[in-house]
């Protein structure tokens, strides 16, 4: 991989990462639209990948960080903005959404991944990512959610509106991202919308729980990037890789920036574009695929 495909591949992730369009079915089709002689199956290839998800994760860090110290304070029994009971059960919730993802990941992920890492399968998954988002929108209408009330924030909209049981049906959500094309986000966030959250909300509680599952990722394959030493490793691959984390957790800050707002002024059908985005992308890049095959 070269200097500018690795930053290319990192703007293209810290772009994708956040918005419900999966980056990682981006990250395995763009090396075979662009023609790039990559090898995916490299024992350094993943890592990188994995660095770019940690510049994602501090992006969420970042931007989120108010956040993360009233939580750390609530456990430590320091005052909060809000009432300390009030986040922990939060802090309890998202512990429980993060569990499947955990146990699942270390059990099945390597295997999945193995079986529908082809471009072929990834553009396929974006369409039915497609699906899933334009289907979640309209069973939310049978939710019953109530619209956010006048001023009231995103942590008491979740406190309000999501449970244990509700929680734990989202981290389920969160492991179809496992396959390469269907976006962690876009199903975290669809199984927030079928829990009674508007779209701020579940796009809030999405990202808090995508940090430990990143950050966890990170801690796990960073080390096999800096020891792992083949034709595309070394030292120069290395500071290749810092200097694209740093570009996708910038693009990642700008994207959680954005989507942040536009949830806010758009709660209804405010997935739909994102929907007809995979539709088109995934019908065309494997209508080209075949092509080229």
């Amino acid at each position: 991989m070269t200097a500018v495909q690795a930053y290319l591949t990192a703007f293209l992730q810290g772009v994708t990462e956040l918005f419900p369009v999966s980056s990682l079915g981006h990250a395995v089709l763009l090396p075979r639209l662009a023609g790039w002689h990559i090898d995916q199956e490299a024992p350094s290839y993943l890592p990188f990948l994995v660095v770019l998800h940690l510049g994602t994760a501090a992006a969420l860090l970042l931007y989120f960080w108010r956040e993360w110290i009233d939580l750390l304070r609530a456990v430590l029994g320091r005052p909060t903005r809000h009432r300390r009971a009030d986040e922990l059960r939060l802090l309890g919730l998202i512990i429980v959404a993060t569990l499947p993802a955990v146990v699942i990941g270390f059990a099945f992920e390597k295997r999945l991944r193995t079986l529908f890492a082809a471009p072929e399968f990834a553009a396929l998954f974006l369409v039915v990512n497609g699906f899933v988002l334009f289907a979640g929108e309209r069973l939310r209408r049978r939710t019953g959610a109530r619209p956010p009330a006048a001023g009231e924030d995103e942590d008491k909209a979740i406190l309000r509106a999501l449970g244990w049981r509700g929680a734990l049906l989202i981290g389920l959500w969160q492991c179809a991202a496992f396959l390469p094309g269907i976006s962690r986000s876009g199903a975290t966030m669809v199984g927030g919308l079928l829990a009674g959250l508007h779209h701020r909300a579940a796009a809030r509680f999405s990202f808090l729980i995508a940090t430990p599952v990143i950050a966890g990722a990170g801690v796990l394959e960073v080390p096999k990037l800096l020891f792992r030493h083949g034709a595309a490793g070394g030292a120069g691959f290395t500071a290749v890789a810092l200097i694209s984390g740093i570009i996708a957790g910038v693009t990642a800050y700008a994207s959680i920036a954005f989507l942040m707002r536009y949830f806010g002024k758009h709660d209804i059908e405010a997935l739909d574009p994102f929907a007809w985005y995979c539709w088109a992308l995934g019908a065309a890049a494997f209508g080209w695929l075949l092509v080229g095959a």
